[in-house]
């Protein structure tokens, strides 16, 4: 396949070097600080033995897969750490792809770009399945659309970019769809600690050999750098999945993994229970401005993430390129999700100014 540079880069490029000031609201990256227990942990190995700056085991550190399988409520061996939940992913679609079960994957439209791009990366067929109005998951429509082609179903819960937090009750009718037409169902979860409803439930606890569940550290301690996620795959495609991984990366960062496990070790709810806080105080503020400007807008019930529409202004490229010139606040086109909402722009809430650039839009929208 042909590559094509990701619609983010290209927006924050153009961001980067517009005149005057802009808001970036267009990243995934968290502004606030991460753990303690993590910055101290990566201090101390600063001074290890040489022997600790080798590599890891391939399926990552026995002690950080511990931890993840003791919170997770599984076997360690169907815990395998990876480079970021993009990795994550990426293994977990691939198994899908390799079992000879078809070649179709159903994502759920507005879709996280990188699922259609790794599904074709991966030979595979991308359909899109419409969702409800409120970003909740429409069954009927994913029963219609599975069949002895698909191989795949992919969920995100909290989801981006809608903020849905998906029913647990859908998600089983879903799992049982696929298991009749022998599909595997990979849901990310990698937003799990910003579920603001108090209604998230994981895939796990439908304890079904066709769901793999992925996550990652990323965004729960502020940390898209450190490359740390994991896939808890059923116990019959762990090792097709470590294979995988070996050949592609050989293993994840020794360094990394140690601070994480330090962190999750370490790190009680309340600093979870902060961010939560701080991202609804963002979004009050947010919605608020929105409402002043007139806008229609989803308000999420998780993650960190805002879709609006501008009455006149659809959220085009040429549009988004308007904002960030002319209303000095950059968001992402709603045609980077799919379908569903073109029309639409996204905002990332993870900014401490997204109040100023609420005002800003409002200002502009008014003006």
């Amino acid at each position: 396949m042909e590559y094509d540079e990701p619609k983010f880069f290209h927006v924050m490029q153009y961001a980067n070097v517009a005149d005057g000031d802009v808001i970036d609201m267009v990243s995934g990256n968290p502004d606030w600080e991460p753990p303690e227990a993590l910055r101290e942990a990566l201090e101390a190995y600063a001074r290890f033995p040489p022997e600790e700056f080798q590599y890891p085991p391939s399926e990552g550190l026995l002690e950080l897969r511990e931890a993840i399988a003791e919170r997770r409520g599984v076997g360690v061996d169907r815990v395998v750490i990876t480079n970021g939940t993009g990795e994550a992913n990426y293994l977990a679609m691939a198994r899908a792809f390799e079992r000879d079960a078809g070649s179709e994957a159903l994502l759920m439209d507005p879709v996280y770009p990188y699922y259609p791009g790794k599904t074709e990366l991966l030979g595979g067929t991308p359909t899109l399945v419409p969702t409800r109005r409120d970003g909740g998951l429409d069954v009927e429509a994913i029963r219609a659309a599975a069949s002895e082609q698909t191989a795949l179903i992919v969920l995100n819960t909290p989801n981006n970019p809608t903020g849905a937090v998906y029913d647990i009750e859908a998600v089983r009718e879903v799992v049982a769809i696929a298991e009749a037409v022998d599909a595997l169902v990979v849901v990310d979860e990698v937003y799990d600690a910003f579920d603001l409803s108090g209604r998230f439930e994981s895939a796990l606890t439908l304890d079904s050999p066709n769901v793999i569940v992925t996550s990652g550290f990323s965004k729960s301690m502020a940390i898209t750098g450190f490359r740390v996620g994991y896939a808890i795959f059923p116990p019959a495609h762990v090792a097709s999945a470590k294979t995988r991984h070996m050949l592609v990366n050989v293993a994840g960062a020794r360094p990394s993994q140690h601070a994480v496990h330090a962190a999750l070790e370490a790190t009680d709810e309340a600093y979870y229970a902060q961010a939560r806080d701080l991202l609804d105080e963002r979004i009050d503020a947010f919605v608020s401005a929105l409402d002043a400007a007139g806008a229609e807008y989803t308000r999420p019930d998780g993650a960190f993430y805002v879709l609006a529409r501008f009455e006149g202004v659809p959220g085009t490229m040429a549009n988004v390129k308007r904002l960030i010139d002319e209303a000095g606040v950059a968001g992402m086109p709603g045609d980077t999700f799919g379908t569903a909402r073109r029309d639409w722009f996204r905002f990332a809430l993870v900014t401490p100014r997204a109040a100023e650039a609420a005002e800003r839009l409002v200002e502009y929208f008014d003006g």
